[in-house]
């Protein structure tokens, strides 16, 4: 098993990417393995994780739960991160769909209210990750 299967049969990973002080930041996301051997997933544009992978490509990926806790001995994964938008990121929202099925859905129906309500709406970019 690949390295992107291995990361893509995880129901969440822990995403770490650096902020311009070299601190880094750690997010729970949704992942999925793509047919060239890379992994992916989604967020809005204006998210912080698209801001830091932007500046720096360099991430890191463990296994962990909805809330980001990593068990012990949990593997790590490093590679490089990119932001993709448009018809370049619609291979990678097909994965996550094709994975979380109904957790999209709720997802998009909450984004649509809130968008809605706020009178704002925001876009979903992809971001693909070539592990080492």
């Amino acid at each position: 098993m690949s390295s992107a299967d291995e990361v893509g049969a995880e129901r969440y990973v822990l995403l770490a990417s650096q902020k311009r002080d070299g601190s880094w930041v750690t997010t729970p996301v949704w992942i999925a393995a793509l047919d060239d051997g890379t992994v992916g997933f989604t967020t809005e544009a204006s998210s912080g994780k698209v801001k830091r992978i932007r500046n720096f490509p360099e991430v890191t990926l463990q296994p962990c739960t909805s809330r980001g806790a990593v068990a012990d001995g949990a593997p790590l994964w490093r590679g490089d991160a990119e932001v993709l938008q448009g018809a370049e990121a619609d291979r990678i929202i097909a994965a996550i769909k094709r994975k979380y099925r109904w957790q999209v859905t709720l997802i998009e129906v909450l984004g649509a209210a809130r968008s809605f309500v706020k009178r704002q709406s925001s876009t979903t970019v992809a971001i693909v990750i070539r592990l080492a």
